[in-house]
């Protein structure tokens, strides 16, 4: 008898491929957070959305897991099982965790995920301790695994460049809107590439490595992840001035009203059609007025285009390196789902 072929299951989506790495790393990020102090613990598992303050269980909105989704994928591209970049997922996903926690304290940022922030439901002294416990751990999951020094220097690395980015941004926020010491839009970039991408690639990186790829695909991917980050913050930038409250959780014009120099701002201060821009950005109520001229003056169209160069120049990495096909393919879906939200 002759056997039936095996059935053809359809592809992944995007989201259907996020939720299943998260699936997948969950009860390890679990375990490692259920190893710190039970007050500590609290304020991990609340910032992940796992409980409330004083730790009744809660079903609060999360991140997408992209971070986790990346290490997954990484090990997989590999030609690994996704197993092997869990360890890689859960550190990944620590740090970014920490860096949250941190990032509100010193942006003042009360909310995250339309709940109050770890500073705001806890004090800000338990959170900066959350935070370092959490970067702690992160450090302790890399340390072991096998490849645990190799591992650990691949975060270490991207843990620096984090912080360059970080201090650039709140550098930017004491500088003039115009005049030689004004914000270029290149220096944008670089603080992006830090601030967002270096995790991104690391986690791809740090997924490949554990999963047994040579150097090159490994930083084919760091690069590839790069790229991704500094799209992904562009395109939040766009959303952040015209974005649908609905969607994004924030008010509009919230980045307006705060004094961002996001990357559309910035291009609309170089061009001299926009003189009057300055007076706007600076009467909160004038949000709408401002939003209007940074988009005559070509701000959003410029953001949108270079995030359109940023994705394509990691789907050519993608694309360029030796990747198992299937993960292969998924890491591209979601790529692309990440940067589709405006563009």
């Amino acid at each position: 008898m002759t056997a039936l072929p095996a059935p053809v299951r359809a592809p992944l989506s995007a989201p259907e491929v996020l939720a299943r790495c998260r699936e997948s790393v969950r009860p390890a990020l679990e375990e490692a957070v259920g190893r710190l102090h039970p007050w500590v613990a609290e304020m991990a598992a609340y910032s992940f959305g796992w409980c409330e303050v004083g730790g009744a269980p809660a079903a609060a909105p999360g991140g997408k897991g992209v971070r986790q989704a990346l290490a997954v994928l990484g090990a997989e591209a590999a030609g690994a099982d996704g197993r092997a970049g869990i360890p890689a997922a859960v550190a990944v996903e620590l740090v970014h965790a920490f860096s949250l926690l941190h990032d509100d304290i010193m942006d003042g940022d009360a909310t995250r995920r339309r709940r109050p922030a770890v500073w705001k439901a806890y004090g800000t002294g338990p959170a900066v301790l959350a935070g370092d416990a959490l970067f702690a751990l992160a450090v302790e999951t890399l340390a072991a695994v096998p490849q645990g020094p190799g591992a650990v220097r691949l975060l270490s690395a991207a843990l620096a460049d984090l912080v360059r980015g970080q201090a650039d941004d709140l550098l930017f926020a004491t500088r003039p809107r115009g005049g030689p010491g004004r914000v270029t839009p290149q220096e944008y970039r670089a603080m992006a590439e830090g601030k967002t991408g270096a995790l991104l690639g690391c986690a791809a990186a740090l997924g490949a490595a554990l999963g047994g790829a040579p150097a090159r695909t490994v930083d084919a991917l760091d690069r590839a992840g790069r790229h991704l980050g500094v799209a992904f913050q562009l395109v939040d930038d766009v959303l952040g001035i015209w974005g649908d409250p609905a969607v994004t959780g924030k008010p509009v014009g919230g980045d307006l009203r705060e004094g961002k120099k996001t990357f559309p701002v910035l291009v609309a201060l170089g061009d001299p059609a926009a003189r009057g821009l300055p007076a706007l950005l600076d009467s909160p109520g004038r949000c709408a007025e401002a939003a209007a001229l940074i988009e005559a003056a070509g701000g959003r169209t410029a953001a949108l285009a270079e995030a359109r160069t940023h994705t394509a120049a990691a789907r050519a990495l993608l694309v360029g390196a030796p990747l198992a096909e299937g993960a292969g393919e998924e890491l591209l879906r979601v790529l692309d789902f990440l940067v589709d939200r405006e563009l």
